[in-house]
């Protein structure tokens, strides 16, 4: 079983204009509204791979119930901790030739109690997850070290993913408890390490990769969108290269390429194959107009077609 963690999703809402008009009215028929937040992303592309997962994190208010009923919808199981906060709106503009506007609300404030609630239905979950998924922002009165803490808890041989970024993600690498895997670009890792854009120019990433801050985390992969992706695991080195294709909508390729990993990781494939399925989905996703949607049909053949090189 997979668990995904959502500690801050959203109804995504997206509009499509032909021209956004400032300090005017637009009118839109063009309009989407799904679960949204990374964690879902991830859920989504995990279920529509017929693969076994559940959705936690945590919900409230009417957009809550919203969201869980889109979940029942798709037919995907879910067993979320309630707030009394509501869940938050994202909203995305589609204008103007391919120009995106996002507006992004913060989301509720979760008091101390419902962190703890949320602490022991994940103490219950894991017990049952091989696999799990920690996905995007923490709310409103989460502390910045609430993965790190969910990593103490994590058992056994489950294996994380976490994809966060920023502080949260530093203190989780901090912590004696490591995730088994972390998903950074390179913009993430010059932030983690306070190092200059100018400077990044002229510092080759392995190098920044072998930081003490890395140290323990088997499997880092460096997302660099169209250009594939460079991969550390244990002590080895991946280069990995991409089929060129007609991309759509590239949003949740990222999320789509954590569910890639995560069904290798449960299906004990290869290391080579665990990277090629996480690279396949990003990729089918962003073939796709909806967000966290994946065409299982074309899986093989994009598969196929990704190379793993070895180079040191």
């Amino acid at each position: 079983m997979i668990l995904t963690i959502t500690m801050n999703p959203s109804v995504d809402i997206f509009y499509r204009l032909n021209t956004l008009h400032t300090d005017d009215v637009n009118r839109c028929n063009d309009y989407q509204k799904t679960a949204g937040g990374k964690g879902l992303n991830v859920t989504r592309v995990i279920q529509q791979m017929d693969q076994p997962v559940i959705a936690t994190g945590l919900i409230g208010g009417p957009l809550g119930i919203f969201i869980q009923e889109e979940l029942d919808k798709q037919g995907i199981s879910h067993k979320f901790s309630h707030i009394r906060g509501s869940t938050r709106n994202c909203i995305a503009i589609l204008h103007d030739e391919g120009k995106q506007t996002e507006i992004l609300e913060s989301g509720p404030s979760v008091s101390e109690v419902e962190q703890a609630d949320f602490l022991t239905l994940y103490s219950d979950l894991i017990k049952k997850s091989e696999v799990v998924t920690m996905s995007g922002s923490l709310p409103q009165g989460v502390s910045n070290t609430f993965y790190a803490d969910l990593l103490k808890l994590t058992a056994g041989e489950t294996k994380v993913i976490l994809d966060s970024s920023g502080e949260s993600l530093k203190q989780a690498l901090l912590g004696k408890s490591k995730p088994y895997a972390i998903k950074p670009n390179e913009t993430e890792i010059a932030q983690l390490l306070n190092v200059s854009a100018e400077d990044m120019e002229h510092i080759p990433v392995v190098e920044l990769l072998e930081d003490s801050l890395f140290e323990g985390i088997p499997l880092i992969v460096v997302s660099k969108g169209a250009d594939g992706a460079l991969v550390k695991y244990h002590d080895e080195l991946f280069v990995v290269s991409i089929p060129k294709v007609k991309a759509i909508n590239p949003v949740g390729s990222g999320d789509s390429t954590v569910a890639g990993l995560a069904i290798g990781l449960l299906q004990d494939k290869s290391i080579e194959d665990v990277i090629k399925t996480g690279m396949t989905l990003g990729i089918l996703n962003a073939m796709q107009e909806q967000t966290g949607f994946v065409n299982p049909a074309h899986f093989d053949e994009l598969f196929s077609k990704i190379n793993v090189d070895k180079i040191a």
